[in-house]
């Protein structure tokens, strides 16, 4: 299995190129750029430059795996329409990854702990985990004040953000940011043992901004009546 894995859910646009085999998971290539405003620019640069470190073709790839956020929709719109593009057109299936699964992935932490990445609007989203393996429970969307920690470590960059408020030094939020690698051998480990891996969809947690219009107001129109008066 050749998997190619990429995330663009948060400020890290990150790709790999993973390989399953007889000792585990093997990472040939990756990259990571944090950039929230790049990325439409960098993702697909970025592809190609994992797929040659890696020297591969494209052609080579057999899966895809993709960050489903939750995540701000510009950014995460770009992973997904990437992953269900080339997927198409490889003829190759496409899974997804929680970005917050990446992110506690990426941690390698053995006891529980608290994942939470920037939601802006002075929120975060974030999840609990028993390791970094296993989530408990599901992605929920707070306000730092409002996420019971019982006392557990926060990962993630709305860990770092909001130290203050989770009473921890900003440092012991590493890692801020899910990475590629780490999003790829979760997805490769629950591929080859048939552990079930989402749609490769966007996770949301709000309604969106943007609402569709309701029906247009009706107009009273004048009387001839009240049309002759004013005359």
């Amino acid at each position: 299995m050749l998997l190619l894995a990429f995330d663009t859910a948060t400020p890290a646009v990150t790709t790999a190129l993973c390989e399953s085999g007889p000792d585990g998971v093997r990472v040939r290539a990756a990259r990571t750029t944090v950039d929230a405003r790049r990325h439409g620019e960098l993702l697909t640069p970025q592809i190609r430059t994992v797929v040659a470190d890696a020297g591969v073709d494209l052609e080579d790839v057999t899966h895809i795996a993709v960050g489903i956020g939750p995540g701000p929709y510009t950014g995460l719109r770009v992973g997904l329409a990437t992953a269900h593009a080339l997927a198409e057109a490889l003829g190759v299936p496409c899974v997804g990854v929680a970005t917050l699964d990446a992110l506690a992935w990426a941690s390698g932490r053995t006891t529980p702990f608290i994942a939470a990445t920037d939601a802006r609007r002075k929120e975060v989203f974030w999840a609990r985990y028993t390791d970094a393996a296993t989530r408990v429970g599901d992605i929920a969307v707070n306000r730092p004040a409002d996420v019971d920690t019982a006392g557990l470590p926060v990962i993630g960059h709305g860990a770092h953000l909001y130290a203050d408020v989770f009473g921890q030094d900003p440092e012991a939020a590493e890692p801020l940011y899910p990475t590629a690698a780490a999003l790829g051998e979760f997805a490769v480990r629950a591929l080859r043992d048939g552990t079930p891996l989402p749609e490769p969809r966007p996770l949301y947690l709000r309604r969106p901004d943007a609402q569709i219009p309701g029906a247009p107001k009706k107009v009273r129109q004048p009387t001839a009546a009240e049309l002759g008066r004013s005359r």
